[in-house]
């Protein structure tokens, strides 16, 4: 009997598409939207979040190989 080779574990990335269309790669451990972008250095509070086209609030989980596009809120007189 052969004894076969370890089983290369491919791990995912989450990637973040910042306002400025500039990509960043962050860890798939499971978070939520607003740790993350804590982790990032990004206020919550000055911007919105979509995945697969659609809001998603800051207490959604999001893990894995999810790509999160965040976008600025613009916001005047």
């Amino acid at each position: 009997m052969f004894k076969q080779p370890p089983r290369e574990v491919v791990r995912e990335h989450m990637k973040l598409i910042l306002p400025d269309r500039t990509i960043r790669v962050a860890d798939p451990v499971p978070a939520t939207v607003e740790t993350i972008l804590q982790r990032e250095g990004i206020n919550p509070l000055e911007v919105m979040v979509s995945r697969d086209g659609k809001l998603i609030p800051e207490d959604t989980l999001v893990s894995g190989d999810d790509e999160l596009r965040i976008i600025r809120i613009s916001h005047g007189g």
